[in-house]
Formats: structure tokens, C-alpha cells, sequence
């Protein structure tokens, strides 16, 4: 993760130590709150992340107090974040290039991916003062039977959670130059749109106990995508990652998830211009 010009990661929950206004569960025994203390940020820092999304279904699990801790504790520590409506967008400076980044989630106090009209301005109007854009979406179905990337809206639990092909591609005709899925909990496949990739769920990376671990659940890429100073891709490669114990992530010799996501592609994209050469990728000439 160091070694990237640019780290993304999905940042799922509240940065508080304590406190906070916990959300309301009908059934406490099925419900997840998540609050990290602010000493595990440092770590964040130390591993090479850069842009963090904060758009996802558990930034609200502790009420507006844990929101704006997270938000206090994110600006503290230097990082270029996004996604809830008081922050749809920010920019970064890496290497003389002006990185724009802005993150979409269906969930409440969120930049919602069901605006689409909404995302398409915000990308344009990122696209107009930077040089490259990242989008990152929490959208999609959940759960190890939702691997494939369907091309029509996706509800889960009853709730609107996007047609996030639609969206990968619309955002990328306003300007998007990367766009990074994650939310259904498992990877799906890539694409490559416009000479853009896209990445429709980065999966399961770093898991703190109590979860299904098994299978699809338990495997993730670490995606490294190379792009020119226009955004276009040129390669990419797939790191793959197994996780063991109460979730910590280790690479897997097995590369079971680059397996995974070259099967999906093949059923999700069957006319997919993405060349693989063992773990590398390339887009078809």
C-alpha cells in the first residue's frame, strides 16, 4: 500500500473513542455499530492511505457527534476524504498532479448514488480543476450471492443500494478517470469504459471479528491501477489477499480472488477488453 502514489481505501464507520449516539437496532443481536478509536487512524497513515472514502452505511452508527469526530479526527490527520453531504468532494496534490475525489453511498447524510444527476455535476466539476478523478461508490447488493454486477438497480434489505453499471458509466462520461467499488462485502469484476477502469467491488479487506469470512467473503484485491496524466489506463495488477484469524489480511499464494475475478469478468463482461497476464493487466489494442 506504501509503495502506491496514490492509496484509496473504503473507510467503514465512526472515528470516536467513546460516546456518541448509538443508532437504534429492532434486533441489537443482528446489528453492527461501528466506532474505532482514534489511535487506529495512525495506522491508516503509517500503511500508505491517502484518499479514504467515508460514504458507506455505518458513518452514521453514532449519531451526528461520531460524523463530525470522524471528520475532526480525518482533517487532523492529513487525509483527502469524501462523501457525506457537508463533504461531497475534496482534492489532493501528489507529484504536481491535482487528484479530485468524491465518494457516493445510498445511506443517510451521504452524497446518495441514487442522484445521478447530483454525481454528474460533481464529477464535471472536478474534472474542470483537477487533473485526474477518483469516484468511489458504496453501492450493490450484499452478501456471497451477489458477486455479479447485474446492470439494473439492486435493493437489499428493501433499500435503493443503485444500479452502480449505469452509474460507473456516467460518471465516467462527466469526467471520472477511476472508479472504485466496494459495499456488497464480496468482489466483483472490472471493467474498462472510455479507457477508465472501473472496479465494481473491492470486497472484504480488513474485517474486525464477528463476520462470515468463509469463501468469496474472506478473499480481496489489492487493485494497482497505472493511468497517464489524462487519466487513461495503461495496466494494472492484482494483489491477492486472504483473511485469516479475527480478519487480518495476508497475501494468498493461492491467488483464489484473481481466480475469482477472471471468472466474473468472463460472465459479467464476456466482450471485457481487459488482457490478463498472470496477475497483470492490460486493456485489448
Amino acid at each position: 500500500l506504501k509503495s502506491a502514489d496514490v492509496t484509496f481505501g473504503n473507510l467503514e464507520g465512526t472515528v470516536l473513542n467513546s460516546g456518541g449516539n448509538v443508532k437504534k437496532c429492532s434486533d441489537p443481536s443482528l446489528c453492527y455499530a461501528f466506532r474505532q478509536p482514534e489511535y487506529l487512524i495512525d495506522q491508516l497513515n503509517d500503511a500508505g492511505f491517502d484518499l479514504l472514502s467515508i460514504a458507506n452505511n455505518h458513518v452514521g452508527d453514532f449519531g451526528t457527534s461520531g460524523r463530525v469526530n470522524t471528520v475532526k479526527v480525518l482533517n487532523e490527520k492529513g487525509f483527502c476524504f469524501a462523501g457525506l453531504e457537508s463533504i461531497p468532494w475534496d482534492t489532493v496534490t501528489i507529484n504536481n498532479l491535482k487528484i479530485g475525489f468524491c465518494a457516493f453511498a445510498p445511506n443517510s447524510g451521504t452524497v446518495k448514488i441514487t442522484d445521478q444527476g447530483n454525481a454528474n455535476r460533481l464529477v464535471a466539476l472536478l474534472d474542470s480543476i483537477c487533473d485526474i478523478v477518483v469516484v468511489s461508490f458504496h453501492g450493490g447488493a450484499e452478501g456471497s450471492s451477489k458477486t455479479h454486477v447485474t446492470k439494473k438497480t439492486e435493493y437489499f434489505y428493501g433499500e435503493n443500494r443503485g444500479n452502480v453499471h449505469q452509474f460507473s458509466h456516467q460518471v465516467i462520461d462527466h469526467g471520472a478517470d477511476i472508479v472504485f467499488g466496494h459495499g456488497p462485502h464480496v468482489t466483483r469484476a472490472m471493467e474498462i469504459y472510455k479507457d477508465r477502469l472501473i472496479c465494481y467491488s473491492l470486497g472484504n479487506f480488513c474485517t474486525y471479528r464477528r463476520f462470515n469470512l468463509k469463501g468469496v467473503n474472506g478473499i480481496a484485491p489489492i487493485v494497482e491501477v497505472n493511468v497517464d496524466k489524462q487519466g487513461k489506463f495503461i495496466s494494472g495488477n492484482i494483489v491477492s489477499i486472504k483473511q485469516i484469524g479475527e480478519g487480518i489480511p495476508i497475501k494468498d499464494p493461492d491467488q483464489k480472488v484473481l481466480s475469482e475475478i477472471k471468472k466474473l469478468i468472463s460472465v459479467d463482461f464476456p466482450d471485457s477488453k481487459i488482457i490478463f497476464n498472470e496477475s497483470s493487466f492490460t486493456k485489448k489494442l
